[in-house]
């Protein structure tokens, strides 16, 4: 097996298949090989589709030595276990649809393949994707490359964990509170929640401004040139109606930009690894030209009922619909039931009370863009959240307090609260635990195109942060 490899980013791979250095055929049999190693103790697929994707990726070659290979031929996607393609199960990590046959493709995962993208295993998610941790009744607990006692986050954290391990080149995950952010960011890798309406979604979930599908790379320009595949508008996805924006493969120019650095948000407690390696990034921002300063926003603790209110009276409410019932309630996982009651007390007034703190939560933030490009701030608060958590059974603690167990431990939400503003999860550093900490650049919305441009200005000069030679797991996992 080469480790090299199953470590390459997707441009890095699609360069190779072009000149004839690498096949997907053996792009796809490391990645194989590699599961074999360690994937079942990494636990990050559900399903594995070997057998069709090697028929693929003989296809793939025989399309590059036609000279008719498409913008993804042969890159090795794994597709969260949420997500639909026709024809093929889909479970959402819960034993109630364990059988349950899609009979549409969801946008993302048909354009991911129609440019040629081989589908080549499901990856894990909570039940139903209510969890920012990985593991289910269904397909059991899914663990950190990084360090295997530690969550991979969640909910897009078996996508997450596949990049980190080397089992696939690109994955995708979807984003309601930071489903993609908190496992790129537990996971040293790049995850986009690009602006609400700019990666079109299937219905219902599209009409929800919360909800929002993204992807997970291990290279902001991998996540530049998927951008540029995925978004834009879709026939099924009314919000997605707007103007396709193009993202140029160019730096945005570092000096000279004006970036606010919050710690906090107003309210957060963070660990003493977090605190270290946010301000040594900021540090690097300043030294590579940007002014990056401190800014204040005065948000508190109603940002969680905020958010914890819209998601109950939207997909709380639905899962309720179809499974809050006798026939259903003792096969669901107990973070599920807990959600459950969370979601109940969306009561219209408590509705009317998040959407006025939301547009207080605007008018803070929008004074803050008057005069920076860019918010800058930590996307997890600690690293020690364990594999095996769960909210509704367990307490949490960050920096020696006390916090809430279901969203008192990651500063993602409050950008879904804010939709139109897009934010990248880019690697900061390690913790003290060996688990990777990361980084949110918020940008003002709908500036996809210049977020996504400073990140790879940043990367340009900072380099990727995942590769073979610097993970743990290069021959043997030890699972605690």
């Amino acid at each position: 097996m080469r480790m090299d490899v199953c470590y390459m980013d997707a441009c890095e791979v699609r360069e190779h298949y072009i000149r004839r250095e690498l096949s997907p055929v053996e792009v796809l049999t490391a990645h194989i090989e590699r599961y074999e190693q360690i994937g079942r103790e990494i636990n990050a697929f559900t399903q594995c589709k070997f057998e069709r994707a090697m028929e693929q990726a003989r296809a793939a070659e025989q399309a590059y030595s036609r000279g008719e290979a498409r913008p993804l031929e042969g890159i090795i996607t794994a597709i969260k276990d949420e997500s639909y393609v026709r024809g093929d199960v889909t479970t959402n990590g819960s034993r109630l649809l364990k059988d349950n046959v899609a009979e549409v493709t969801d946008p993302v995962p048909e354009r991911l393949l129609s440019a040629g993208a081989i589908f080549h295993a499901r990856t894990a998610t909570p039940e139903f994707s209510v969890a920012s941790y990985t593991w289910s009744d269904l397909w059991g607990v899914t663990r950190n490359p990084w360090n295997t006692e530690i969550t991979p986050g969640g909910s897009s954290g078996g996508s997450a964990a596949a990049l980190a391990a080397g089992l696939c080149t690109i994955a995708n995950g979807t984003d309601m509170g930071g489903s993609v952010r908190i496992p790129a960011s537990l996971c040293g890798l790049v995850g986009l929640k690009a602006s609400h309406g700019r990666i079109p979604e299937i219905p219902p979930y599209n009409v929800d401004p919360y909800v929002h599908h993204g992807m997970l790379t291990r290279s902001a320009r991998d996540m530049v040139y998927l951008y540029n595949l995925i978004s834009g508008p879709h026939p099924v996805d009314l919000v997605s109606q707007i103007a396709k924006e193009s993202v140029p493969a160019a730096p945005l120019k570092l000096k000279g930009l004006k970036i606010g650095l919050s710690l906090d948000l107003g309210f957060f407690q963070l660990d003493d690894d977090v605190r270290r390696n946010t301000i040594a990034y900021a540090e690097q921002l300043r030294a590579l030209g940007a002014e990056v300063e401190l800014v204040a926003l005065d948000w508190d603790e109603r940002c969680i009922r905020t958010a914890q209110i819209h998601q109950g009276a939207s997909m709380g409410h639905m899962l309720r619909q179809k499974y809050d019932n006798p026939e259903c309630r003792d096969q669901l996982s107990s973070y599920v039931r807990h959600y459950f009651d969370l979601s109940s007390a969306a009561s219209p007034e408590r509705i009317q009370e998040a959407n006025d703190y939301a547009q207080k939560m605007w008018q803070s933030l929008e004074q803050v863009f008057r005069s920076y490009d860019f918010l800058l701030c930590p996307t997890v608060c600690t690293t020690r959240v364990p594999a095996d958590f769960d909210y509704g059974r367990d307490s949490l603690e960050v920096d020696g307090m006390a916090v809430d167990p279901v969203k008192g431990w990651f500063m993602t939400y409050p950008f879904n609260t804010l939709s139109r503003c897009p934010v990248l999860s880019l690697p900061s550093g390690l913790g003290d635990n060996g688990v990777p900490t990361g980084v949110q650049l918020v940008g003002h919305p709908y500036a996809d195109a210049a977020l996504l441009q400073l990140s790879y200005a940043i990367e340009l000069e900072l380099g990727t942060f995942i590769h073979a030679e610097n993970m743990p797991l290069n021959t043997e996992v030890q699972v605690a």
